[in-house]
């Protein structure tokens, strides 16, 4: 089969990993069951769809050929009792798409691997490698960690629900709140990938950003008064509101130059309500900062009239809550906007991120700027080692080819 054939097939499958999984989860009580019963079903589609077409639903057909798998499985190892209830499985008639929030079955399997018990990269990692269908390597790469390193890290924590006996279900409504805070870190990070991918394939992957703003809906739901929910919703849907003008002709376009008309007046109507009801609450938070951030930019019709100041008095704010080099480095940009590249480089050089592309990225822009173009060049050529997202290397590239 050649790859024009294969590329349908695996777009469908990676838009219904989540959904796949969790279902598998679910009725079988078993994270590896599930893994290999979806790999299995991955297999027989891209076998059987190129000669035969993709099925009207190709989730439920998914769904049922690793069902059959699976229990194939229990069957070849024999094990009842417990785990082998064949005739229940059989005859599962869940519907193919649960309706209602507590129902969700990947909201179930996000709190199942954010579970308390296990390490707070662990419950990020799993999750991202559970519902979000992402390689080891891209999450390693989300995490700058070496892939053998995210490996071990995805395996313990399977292991460690597995043995721990972890439920598979929402915590109670009391439970809620305390467990919150790695689900959001969990839908931030699937987002990000899905906005502007890690890897060297689509530089931007709809069905992640459209999965992580699904699941903060449901989980805006479940916790409505819950302003840091409220937040992460908001800065979703106003980040998303952009993507259409984010690539052109294959290549990254900074929100400077992007096209403002492209953008989707739905979502950042909505993203600016939820923003509204964050500061009238006045119970500010990293989420909620980060949404007022990207509202600030929403709100302004052209690049030029972008209120910078505030930009920056909401990033010092943020730095209160989150007082990471990368903040730094995001409001050096700003900075850079409102006092000048040099004062901004001269903050950029003290972050500790010589391993980030993107801090080599902000450098060579500032250099740029000042008119250091032998430097700029040694900037961008640092970034575009370190950076494998098409578009933005297309980007980096041209950037670099203007500097003489």
């Amino acid at each position: 089969m050649n790859e024009a054939s294969r590329d349908p097939v695996e777009r469908i499958f990676r838009e219904e990993y989540g959904r796949l999984i969790a279902s598998l989860v679910r009725r079988f009580g078993d994270i590896d069951i599930a893994e290999e019963a979806a790999g299995e079903a991955l297999v027989a589609a891209l076998e059987k769809w190129p000669e035969g077409g993709v099925p009207p639903n190709p989730g439920a057909w998914l769904t049922v050929t690793a069902g059959n798998r699976a229990i194939d499985r229990l069957r070849r190892d024999k094990l009842r009792d417990g785990k082998h209830q064949a005739a229940e499985m059989i005859h599962d008639d869940t519907p193919h798409e649960p309706t209602g929030v507590i129902t969700d079955d990947r909201l179930r399997l996000i709190f199942t691997c954010c579970h308390p018990a296990l390490a707070p990269e662990a419950r990020i990692a799993l999750t991202l490698r559970l519902m979000g269908g992402l390689t080891v390597g891209e999450i390693a790469n989300a995490f700058l960690v070496q892939e053998t390193t995210m490996g071990q890290r995805i395996t313990r924590a399977k292991a460690k629900i597995k043995g721990a006996k972890i439920p598979y279900r929402v915590p109670a409504a009391e439970d809620l709140p305390v467990r919150v805070g790695a689900v959001l870190a969990v839908l931030m990070l699937i987002f990000n990938e899905g906005y502007l991918s890690s890897s060297d394939g689509d530089p931007l992957r709809g069905e992640l950003t459209g999965e992580a703003i699904r699941l903060a809906r449901i989980l805006h739901e479940l916790l409505p008064d819950d302003r840091e929910t409220t937040g992460l919703l908001a800065l979703l849907l106003l980040t998303e509101s952009r993507r259409a003008a984010r690539v052109r002709h294959g290549e990254l376009v900074p929100l400077d130059e992007q096209d403002r008309g492209g953008w989707d007046r739905a979502l950042i109507a909505e993203g600016h309500d939820l923003v509204r009801q964050c500061l009238a609450a006045n119970q500010p938070g990293r989420y909620q900062i980060l949404a007022a951030v990207n509202a600030v930019h929403t709100d302004s019709p052209t690049a030029d009239a972008t209120d910078w100041s505030q930009v920056v008095a909401l990033y010092n704010q943020l730095l209160r809550f989150d007082p990471s080099p990368i903040v730094e480095l995001n409001r050096a940009v700003a900075i850079a906007e409102l006092d000048g590249p040099e004062v901004a480089l001269a903050t950029v050089d003290r972050l500790p991120l010589s391993g980030y592309h993107a801090w080599h990225a902000t450098r060579a822009d500032l250099l740029r700027r000042l008119g250091r173009s032998a430097d700029a060049k040694q900037e961008y050529d640092a970034a575009l080692a370190c950076c494998d997202n098409t578009a933005e290397r297309a980007f980096l590239t041209r950037k670099r080819g203007e500097l003489v």
